[in-house]
């Protein structure tokens, strides 16, 4: 417990990439209408969520005025409402929103981080700044030892699970599987990879992801976990 604080402590003062640290940095400045009464977080989102979870979920990065905004992963946008939704209904939330860092959100047997910790322009990192966020992942997953289900929530999110633990010597090199909604890979005898379509906006307004098929991951992630 007290690694992963001070792996979170040393994430947040990070300032690898100076595209990543000069676009989080005016957003926090310049801010939107809506959000003008914030003082916004403007620096390096850690990770959050129980240190022994069995279910690690990784994201993309922080949105521009959610997790750059609020502190926290997932908070404070439309991707964590549906996030967080579905981990309260599935019992890894002790509450279905997440809108600020101290609105008593816990998780239960989840942990949540993501591919890079700064929010990128238009959501599109670049290789370098990956590369530069990785350490901080093989870290994380070093120190959750309980792990059994993974959820990589996007195509690069899931990419990125299978580089890290073929990094880590977890699974044995493989031919790249491809990504889809609901594909599950094992990645040894005890810990499995699943797929699933982002919940970003571009997703659920288009209907490309529906409430139903998330729903259907955490459903098939619980019953993995407590199986």
């Amino acid at each position: 417990m007290a690694n992963l604080r001070q792996l979170q402590g040393n994430i947040v003062t990070c300032r690898l990439c100076p595209r990543l640290v000069r676009w989080r940095e005016r957003v926090a400045r310049e801010k939107v209408a809506r959000f003008n009464d914030w003082d916004y977080w403007g620096k390096p989102v850690p990770s959050f969520g129980d240190p022994e979870a069995r279910l690690l979920i990784i994201g993309l990065a922080p949105a521009a005025h959610g997790g750059n905004r609020t502190g926290r992963m997932f908070t404070g946008d439309r991707s964590g409402d549906w996030l967080y939704r579905a981990l309260h209904k599935f019992g890894f939330a002790n509450q279905p929103a997440s809108v600020s860092r101290d609105d008593g959100l816990k998780l239960k047997d989840c942990y949540i981080t993501a591919s890079l910790r700064c929010a990128p322009p238009l959501n599109k990192p670049q290789l370098n700044e990956a590369k530069n966020c990785r350490p901080y992942l093989l870290q994380e997953i070093q120190m959750l030892h309980n792990v059994r289900i993974v959820i990589g929530l996007g195509k690069i999110a899931f990419d990125t699970a299978l580089s890290a633990y073929k990094k880590l010597g977890v699974t044995a090199p493989m031919n790249r599987p491809r990504f889809g909604h609901g594909v599950v890979v094992r990645l040894n005898d005890t810990i499995s990879l699943i797929g699933s379509y982002h919940p970003s906006q571009q997703n659920t307004f288009t209907g490309k992801l529906t409430e139903t098929m998330f729903d259907s991951i955490f459903r098939n992630a619980r019953k993995r976990v407590f199986k």
